[in-house]
């Protein structure tokens, strides 16, 4: 009696275990939701996924893998044309991020760095306006600070002496008209160099001085000191370089590409790392008519006020340009931005898993924000992150080949998101885990494929060296594109690291 009982609780089992399998088979496989492309409407014609050139007539399953063959409708992924379609859950997985568009006035304070220099403008050269011997230096190293009136050297000078004994003697001779004269000779002295102190002294005491001794004509540092005690002197040799220190200049380098944000007579801000947390006001003097083609940067020159004499030429510094704030215009986070060589496009997010590549007319940049001169408008979504997953899938339909002039899906130019180049073979979009890299041959045990109707299964593919892996490690999940190359294997087109801490795509 048992053994009836037994073979058949045996039997409902094995009928059980086969109803289980059956129901997890269905729920595991990626769900067919029909769409506004594919609801009523007939399929062109059938293929498989993984041999995309091949057609057939009716459904069934693939003479090539073991899978059912998929049907392609008129429109292809995207009804609307220049639009991708991307799955929502997909999406966030991969950390795609938006900003709305919106309108503001931009702020267009310029940075730049410079280093402190000598004011050029407030120079005096001391020199001997007659033939002598420099008999003392009061001054005896460069850099020597010095304030004005200061003794600077002493020279013996004869035409110094016979100047003042002639004039001397114009002023003791009693011969009436001689004043013209002695007028002439006072203003020979002077012209020789004799300050008027010096020559109220010679008439004074009577007596011609036969050593002359040179003071400081400003308060400053003797940047050049040309001569030493006992040097013979030339008539108009210069002797000594005196800069002044009330004011410095700072030569700071403006990048080409914000030159028109800066103009002569404005406020400028500085600061320097001998004094942390001090700021230095100064204002922009100039812009020397020249660019450094090696850096690509005009040289604006900056007078700083110095009433302490605490700069000193030669000091680094950092400075922040005040330029006006520009008009209300349309303004983007500048990461939404993607240069493709040739012209600028931003991604739009068209709702409800939608979108669409925009070329865009970029004004100036400042602070992460860039303003758009047109292509978006107040109110649009823009990608910020993700750029790499919206760029896969648009590779597969071609939507972004109106880009670049054409209407025909056909025939897809993707945008160049990366070092390596998009092949042309239809792509796949995946994610999955990294279970072994040998050279070029990876094994990825990847999740479901909604392009291809595949489930969760471990494939093999080939990764070319052109294609930037050095941060990929084995169990690392990644999100990829791949498609299948001329010899039949699958090949990786583009690969980032999933970032586990965000859930998003490492850029």
């Amino acid at each position: 009696m048992q053994r009836p009982i037994v073979i058949l609780m045996v039997a409902f089992a094995f009928a059980l275990g086969i109803a289980a399998t059956l129901l997890w088979v269905h729920y595991r496989s990626p769900a067919s939701t029909p769409t506004a492309t594919t609801a009523g409407e007939k399929p062109l014609y059938w293929y498989d996924p993984m041999v995309p050139d091949q057609h057939f007539d009716k459904p069934g399953k693939s003479p090539f893998m073991d899978m059912q063959l998929v049907p392609k409708y008129v429109g292809g992924a995207g009804a609307d044309q220049g639009t991708v379609a991307i799955n929502p859950r997909l999406a966030q997985n991969l950390g795609v991020r938006t900003a709305q568009v919106e309108k503001g006035a931009l702020k267009t304070n310029v940075r730049a760095t410079g280093a402190i220099a000598f004011d050029e403008s407030a120079v005096s050269v001391v020199q001997s306006r007659v033939a002598g011997i420099v008999e003392q230096l009061h001054v005896r190293a460069p850099l020597t600070q010095v304030t004005s009136g200061q003794p600077l050297l002493t020279v013996l000078a004869p035409d110094w002496t016979a100047a003042q004994e002639e004039y001397l003697a114009l002023r003791r001779a009693q011969s009436a008209g001689l004043d013209s004269l002695r007028a002439a000779a006072r203003q020979r002295l002077v012209l020789l160099g004799m300050g008027d102190a010096q020559i109220r002294a010679v008439e004074r005491s009577g007596l011609a001085q036969t050593r002359v001794t040179l003071a400081a004509p400003r308060t400053g540092v003797v940047s050049e000191l040309l001569v030493r005690d006992g040097a013979t002197v030339a008539i108009g040799a210069p002797l000594m370089r005196i800069n002044g220190l009330d004011d410095v200049w700072i030569n700071a380098a403006i990048p080409e590409a914000q030159r028109s944000r800066v103009a002569p007579g404005a406020t400028i801000h500085a600061q320097v790392p001998a004094f942390p947390g001090e700021t230095f006001d100064g204002a922009i003097e100039t812009l020397l008519p020249e660019v450094d083609a090696t850096t690509r940067t005009q040289t604006a020159r900056i007078v700083l006020k110095n009433p302490d004499h605490r700069l000193a030429p030669g000091m680094y510094a950092s400075i922040e340009i005040a330029t006006s704030v520009a008009a209300e215009s349309v303004l983007i986070p500048s990461e939404a931005v993607i240069a493709t060589g040739t012209r600028s496009v931003v991604i739009v997010d068209a709702g409800n898993g939608h979108f669409r590549a925009q070329e865009v007319r970029l004004g100036d940049e400042s602070g992460g924000k860039t303003v758009v001169l047109d292509g978006v408008k107040e109110g649009d979504r823009v990608v910020l992150s993700g750029q790499f997953l919206i760029d896969s899938e648009a590779s597969l339909t071609g939507t972004l080949a109106r880009l670049e002039g054409s209407q025909d899906a056909a025939s897809p130019t993707p945008m160049k998101m990366s070092a390596a180049s998009t092949p042309s073979a239809e792509q796949h979009l995946a994610t999955g885990k990294v279970k072994r890299i040998d050279g070029h041959n990876w094994t990825i045990d990847a999740d479901a494929i909604p392009s291809l109707d595949m489930g969760a299964m471990t494939m093999k593919f080939v990764c070319p060296q052109k294609i930037p892996t050095d941060d990929i490690r084995a169990g690392q999940r990644v999100s990829f594109s791949f498609f299948r190359n001329a010899d039949g294997a699958f090949e990786i087109a583009k690969i980032a690291v999933i970032d586990s801490a965000t859930g998003g795509a490492k850029p």
